[in-house]
């Protein structure tokens, strides 16, 4: 059976006007090869689908069926070619998104996902919490499109765009000496003497490095007293009076009974959230969407 999208057309325009120079007409053809194709479709499906004298043109049973199931075969055809045409322009479809625990806490990525929701109601959005890390190996297979992380030594198949620093805060409990210090800051060199609350070096969180590094610069040896994986957990246990952490600002924005934050006084030191992505893994145009909407959104407020 040879039986091709033009057929059908030809076919519902005589179904529906009934007169083969009217649908010759409104096909914009003339009407003895619209004949030769109507006779070709009969032969085709094995089917006599309409009934013609001098005078009339009418369906038969076999016709009126036919009619029918063509429509829902253009009907299929048209919103397979506008799904295919919204997906392709980043409309339609899916992203994969790897994020940090505070990425939601960082209010221009949290808008970008409120915005982009709100303009493209038909792409799904998979979040995946993932400490820094963890997100390099879904980034490399295409399990997740894109990537929200802190920097971090990346292989040679991602590259990173840079979306905004973070300064570095202290979190204490309601309290703490330190407490004094909230308006002028604390220096790094006076956390020597104090139990911190720390990320938990095994799970690979890059801030990890980050903190190790800034006290080992002021010269400071810290006394660990507790690990932790999750920045709300961290939280919870400086509210216990477990100890203080340092933390960088968007954590603040998590507000938790018994924790008040500290800036830290004469610290350059920052912490870089990067978008990442791999080079060459073609990523939907709905991610690219995305994409160009939280660069424009952050880089553009210089957060």
């Amino acid at each position: 059976m040879n039986v091709e999208l033009r057929h059908l057309r030809y076919f519902i325009a005589v179904a529906e006007e009934l007169h083969f120079g009217r649908a010759a007409e409104r096909l914009n053809i003339s009407q003895p090869p619209l004949s030769q194709q109507i006779q070709a479709l009969e032969a085709n499906v094995n089917a006599k689908l309409l009934m013609r004298n001098n005078r009339n043109v009418s369906l038969t049973p076999a016709g009126h069926m036919f009619l029918q199931e063509a429509y829902q075969i253009i009907a299929q055809i048209e919103a397979a070619a506008t799904k295919a045409a919204r997906m392709y322009q980043g409309e339609l479809g899916e992203i994969s998104i790897g994020f940090t625990s505070t990425a939601p806490f960082m209010p221009r990525v949290a808008l970008s996902l409120r915005q982009f929701r709100e303009c493209y109601p038909d792409v799904a959005i998979h979040m995946h919490q993932m400490n820094t890390k963890q997100q390099i190996a879904p980034l490399q297979t295409g399990r997740i499109d894109i990537g929200v992380m802190r920097n971090t030594l990346l292989p040679d198949n991602l590259e990173y765009q840079l979306l905004f620093r973070e300064r570095f805060m202290l979190a204490v409990y309601d309290g703490h000496p330190l407490l004094k210090y909230a308006n002028e800051g604390v220096n790094l060199e006076m956390l020597s003497d104090y139990p911190l609350v720390f990320f938990e070096r095994d799970v690979g969180t890059a801030l990890y490095d980050e903190i190790i590094a800034l006290l080992a610069n002021a010269g400071v040896t810290p006394m660990i007293s507790q690990e932790a994986g999750e920045a709300m957990t961290i939280l919870g246990l400086v509210a216990a009076g477990l100890g203080i952490s340092i933390i960088t600002e968007s954590f603040t924005r998590m507000k938790l009974d018994g924790v008040q934050y500290i800036p830290l006084a004469n610290n350059p030191a920052y912490s870089e959230v990067w978008l990442v992505k791999h080079k060459n893994y073609n990523n939907s145009a709905a991610a690219a969407r995305l994409t160009n909407l939280l660069i424009s959104n952050i880089v553009d407020e210089n957060l």
